[in-house]
């Protein structure tokens, strides 16, 4: 690849092309780890003003990337070393699939040639690029500088235009050393994402003018565009259900919400008894359903930007291919037209009653947490969490959102490990911002190494362990099951001493002001700060 400087043609490794394409496409941050065969990434990274942000594990780095992603909206860059390297961050690339994150994953294979030769070259995979590509959005080998920036182009071109997953840029390792002679980095402009078409439009509005009792439920999709879809809700006046990712799409204290509480069984039964079922930008998840399908009784109607969702899981009688903002804006004007909104406050008020009631069963165990982080924390913190029983059946329900994202944890892939890395993006990402890592003993063994990262960074971090003595929820399906617990009863190590090993502080309250006198302290303590509870505090 060749630059022009100074009127001299100068030729360009694949090294320097990779990360000139990520400066011309204005990413700021890269989570990863040198090692022997990327390292010609790394040459140029250390002349380049994006901040590189070494993890101590690299699905950290990509947990990393995902949370400071939803804390911002501006995508974070990856780079692994090859084999061992990629493989660590694949748990973390098919969380953010399954969550719809975007991440730039960028790797070295073998050299051209080598796949699948088995010639003992160090770290040689089989198929590296087929491993990834199981696990992302695509993931493709770059076999020349201009490859390379060509792909990374054509990720930012797609994130613009569809569904946003991460992607797995993979250059083989002669290829980042060679110099090619190629074409300057050239953004590829925007793809404007599919518009509602006006007969889809009409008939939606049909739909909602002739329901008697229509449901919303809000979903990932309504992420970006949650401003519209707010607007949407309120020209139907219908009571609304948010998917776990969706949580804080509609303000948790709107009127029209019941929550993040799609796979209540409350719920259910109110999307099966609508007569109008409206679905925008959620894949309808079997992990939030139970491995029950949903069953509507009344007209379907579906709008997403991924074409392949408009029938999965629940067959649409009206599926729109849209973009959820453009769709909301046009759909909003259209019924702003008509009457005014049948009002069923009272109903809707019933309703959540109903769901709250149903959810503080599930959610008692940690009421006493939440109700001190509610007492320390602004009404904008972020809260990450894991695939923990604290996180899916406590905060998605206990934390009052009042924008999305605010609450992040892998309700897609549920893999561990997420929570704390996560927390240091978002935090990177918002330096300014209260972020609070809230997650079970058993996830935090998943990425406690990352406390050194955090310490490195000085970040004002407190990560509360709540401490239900090992894996509480597989435990429970065991009692369920009735098969006698094995490896679920773990004793945790102790924690003061290992927050100390990482230069964190420490602390273990006993009651709620305890707790929350703790995570107050920890929010200015210029380093992470470790606060174990338990189910017992007062």
């Amino acid at each position: 690849m060749e630059r022009v400087v100074d009127g001299q043609v100068t030729q360009v490794t694949g090294g320097h092309a990779v990360v000139r394409a990520l400066e011309e496409h204005g990413v700021t941050t890269v989570f990863g780890i040198p090692g022997t065969h990327n390292l010609e990434i790394y040459r140029y990274l250390a002349a380049s003003p994006i901040q590189h942000v070494v993890t101590r594990h690299e699905q950290g780095a990509a947990y990393a990337a995902d949370g400071y992603f939803r804390a911002s909206g501006r995508v974070a860059g990856v780079v692994t070393t090859s084999g061992p390297g990629i493989l660590n961050a694949a748990a973390a690339v098919a969380s953010a699939y399954a969550d719809g994150v975007p991440i730039m994953v960028v790797t070295p294979s073998a050299p051209r040639g080598a796949v699948r030769r088995n010639i003992g070259w160090m770290h040689e995979v089989k198929d590296q690029r087929a491993a990834m590509d199981a696990v992302s959005e695509w993931a493709e080998t770059a076999n020349s500088a201009q490859d390379a920036a060509d792909l990374i182009n054509k990720a930012f071109s797609d994130w613009s235009c569809g569904r946003a997953r991460p992607v797995v840029v993979e250059v083989p390792h002669d290829v980042l050393l060679e110099r090619g002679v190629a074409a300057e980095v050239t953004p590829r402009p925007s793809v404007r994402m599919p518009q509602p078409a006006a007969a889809d439009v009409r008939d939606f509005c049909e739909a909602v003018a002739e329901s008697k009792n229509p449901v919303v439920v809000v979903g990932g999709g309504c992420v970006r565009g949650h401003n519209a879809v707010r607007e949407l809700c309120a020209a139907i006046g219908a009571p609304v259900i948010a998917t776990a990712r969706a949580k804080g799409v509609l303000r948790d204290d709107d009127p029209l919400s019941l929550g993040s509480v799609f796979g209540l069984a409350s719920s259910r039964e109110l999307m099966e008894g609508a007569d109008l079922l409206v679905l925008l930008g959620t894949e309808v998840s079997d992990a939030e359903l139970g491995a029950m399908p949903l069953r509507p009784s009344g007209t379907v109607v579906r709008v997403d930007v991924d074409r392949d969702q408009l029938h999965k899981n629940v067959r649409a009688h009206l599926p729109v291919l849209a973009d959820i903002a453009q769709f909301a804006m046009a759909a909003t004007t259209a019924l702003s037209s008509g009457s005014e909104p049948v009002d069923r406050s009272t109903m809707i008020a019933e309703l959540r009653s109903r769901a709250s009631a149903e959810a503080a069963e599930i959610s008692a165990p940690f009421v006493a947490v939440h109700d001190a982080l509610e007492a320390a924390l602004p009404e904008d913190a972020i809260i990450t969490g894991d695939s923990s029983q604290v996180s899916y059946m406590g905060t998605a329900l206990l934390w009052s959102a009042i924008e999305p994202d605010q609450v992040m944890y892998p309700s897609g892939y549920a893999t561990l490990g997420y929570g704390l890395p996560a927390a240091i993006g978002a935090k990177l990402a918002n330096r300014d911002r209260a972020v609070t890592c809230l997650l079970g003993d058993g996830a935090f063994m998943f990425s406690v190494q990352e406390l050194a990262t955090a310490s490195e960074l000085g970040l004002s971090l407190p990560i509360i362990v709540f401490d239900n003595g090992g894996f509480a929820e597989i435990r429970d399906e065991m009692d369920a099951a009735d098969i006698p617990r094995l490896a679920v009863d773990i004793e945790a190590p102790r924690l003061s001493s290992l927050a100390d090993a990482f230069g964190a502080a420490f602390a273990a309250p006993s009651s709620r002001h305890e707790l929350a006198q703790a995570v107050k302290e920890a929010l200015t303590a210029g380093r992470p700060t470790v606060i174990a509870v338990g189910p017992g505090l007062s």
